[in-house]
């Protein structure tokens, strides 16, 4: 796994691109403290993966709620 910094990315993206084209990961870091901050992967790493199935915790939680809940769509959008 290759890191490289913003700056280096601008100045070498076509580059960096052909790398993760032939499946490497590229780390790029960000500001003074080379703090890493994203990773270029290549797509057929996420394609891989698959769809993520709904109800993994069927029968593992249970929720009920309170006949006198309600939330505005406000409160919702805010939490």
């Amino acid at each position: 796994m290759k890191t490289i910094s913003v700056g280096d990315l601008k100045a070498r993206f076509s580059e960096v691109m052909e790398a993760v084209r032939r499946g490497d990961t590229v780390v790029v870091s960000y500001g003074r403290r080379r703090e890493k901050v994203a990773a270029i992967v290549p797509y057929r790493q996420i394609a891989k993966r698959g769809k993520r199935p709904l109800g993994t915790l069927a029968g593992k939680a249970r929720i009920r709620f309170a006949r006198d809940f309600s939330i505005s769509d406000e409160e919702l959008l805010g939490a």
